[in-house]
C-alpha cells in the first residue's frame, strides 16, 4: 500500500524528471512518488503547475493545512473511480429523509461503541470509568428514537461530552487536562492534540475515499451543502476513539509529548514542529498496526481497515448488505 508523506518545513515543491524534490532551507529531499498515496502539506509550501500535473498523472492527492496545523484544503486529482451510478445512489440516500436518518444513526451508534470499547478498556487497567460508561449507554438508547438530523445530533455532542470527561482520568496528568472542548483556537494542550489528530483522520479517510466510487461530497450525518467534503467527517466519527484518541493517549501517557511541545499564539495553542513530528510518527505506526479481521480471518492495518469501511458503505448504498459500522474488539 502506497504511504502518506509530511512535509512540516517551509520550502518549494518542484517536478524534477519524472519526481518530485522539495527544497528548504536544510536542502533537498526527493519523494519516491510511485509508492505515495497523499502529501501532507504543514508547512509554507509553493508549487507550480508541472507539480499538479505529475500528482494528477500518479494520482497523489495533496491535503493542505494552515500555520495552526488545521486541514485547510485538498487538490483531488481527476475521479479515476468515480462512478454516475454510485452518485446517484448517494444522492438517493441522502434526498431520502428515512434512508439518510438510517445511516447517520449507523454513524453515531459505530462511534458510540468504540467510545464504549476505550472506556471499558481502561475499566479493565483500573481506571475509575464506570459512572461514564453508564451515562454513555444511557444516552446510547436515545438514538434510535430520534426523528431527525439536528435532534441526532445532539445526542451525538452529549455522548462525546460525556467520553471527553474521561480523558483527565485515563490520562491522570496535571499538564494535560481537558476542562472543555475548544476549538479554533484550542485553548489548551489537550484540545490541541484532539484537533490535530482529527484533523488528521479526516484527511485520511477522505484519501481512502479517493479509491473507491464514492462522491466525498454527499455526507449523511454531516450536511451536504457548500462545504467541500462531509462523507470522510462522518465515517471519521467511527475511527475518532480507536485511532486519533488512542494516540493521543499514548504520546501524552508516555510523556511522548510534554507541554514543552506547545507555544501559545493568537488567543490559543499550538504545537511546535517538533511536537507535530512526534504526533506524526506515532499517527504512520497507528496506521501501520494490523489487527485480526474477524471476518476476513487474516491480519489488515488500520489505513486498510478504513477503506473496508468504504467498501461496506457502497454496498449498503447498492441494497447488496446492510452497513453496519466497525466496533474495535479488545
Amino acid at each position: 500500500m502506497r504511504k502518506t508523506r509530511y512535509l512540516l518545513s517551509s520550502g518549494e515543491l518542484k517536478r524534477k524528471d519524472n519526481t518530485l524534490m522539495y527544497e528548504t532551507a536544510e536542502g533537498k529531499q526527493y519523494i519516491p512518488i510511485e509508492d505515495t498515496q497523499e502529501l501532507m502539506l504543514f508547512g509554507e509550501v509553493s508549487l507550480n503547475k508541472a507539480v499538479l500535473e505529475l500528482c494528477t498523472q500518479k494520482e497523489i492527492i495533496l491535503h493542505f493545512f494552515n500555520y495552526y496545523g488545521y486541514y485547510t484544503g485538498s487538490y483531488y486529482p481527476r475521479d479515476h473511480y468515480n462512478s454516475g451510478y454510485m452518485i446517484l445512489k448517494q444522492a438517493q440516500h441522502y434526498l431520502d429523509d428515512t434512508l439518510r436518518l438510517d445511516l447517520a444513526k449507523k454513524f453515531v451508534n459505530g462511534a458510540g461503541r468504540n467510545m464504549l470499547r476505550v472506556l471499558k478498556y481502561y475499566r479493565s487497567r483500573g481506571k475509575p470509568m464506570q459512572h461514564v460508561i453508564e451515562t454513555l449507554e444511557s444516552q446510547m438508547t436515545e438514538i434510535s428514537a430520534k426523528s431527525d438530523i439536528p435532534s441526532l445530533m445532539s445526542v451525538e455532542g452529549q455522548m462525546r461530552e460525556a467520553y471527553y470527561s474521561a480523558f483527565d482520568v485515563i490520562l491522570d496528568k496535571p499538564d494535560f487536562r481537558f476542562e472543555r472542548r475548544s476549538r479554533r483556537p484550542p485553548h489548551n494542550e489537550l484540545n490541541t492534540l484532539i484537533s490535530f489528530g482529527n484533523s488528521l483522520l479526516y484527511t485520511q479517510v477522505l484519501s481512502e475515499i479517493y479509491q473507491t466510487h464514492l462522491d466525498p461530497r454527499i455526507g449523511y450525518l454531516h450536511t451536504s451543502n457548500f462545504r467541500r467534503f462531509t462523507l470522510n467527517l462522518d465515517v471519521a466519527e467511527i475511527f475518532k476513539p480507536i485511532l486519533a484518541d488512542r494516540a493521543i493517549f499514548k504520546v501524552v501517557g508516555q510523556q511522548m509529548i510534554t507541554k514543552d511541545h506547545f507555544m501559545r499564539e493568537s488567543g490559543g495553542l499550538l504545537l511546535t514542529e517538533s511536537g507535530k513530528k512526534v504526533f506524526l510518527k506515532e499517527w504512520e505506526e497507528k496506521m501501520r498496526t494490523t489487527i485480526k479481521h474477524r471476518t476476513l480471518g487474516r491480519e489488515v492495518s488500520h489505513r486498510r481497515l478504513i477503506r473496508m469501511e468504504l467498501y461496506k458503505l457502497q454496498k449498503h448504498l447498492m441494497g447488496d448488505q446492510e452497513y453496519e459500522p466497525f466496533e474495535a474488539l479488545w
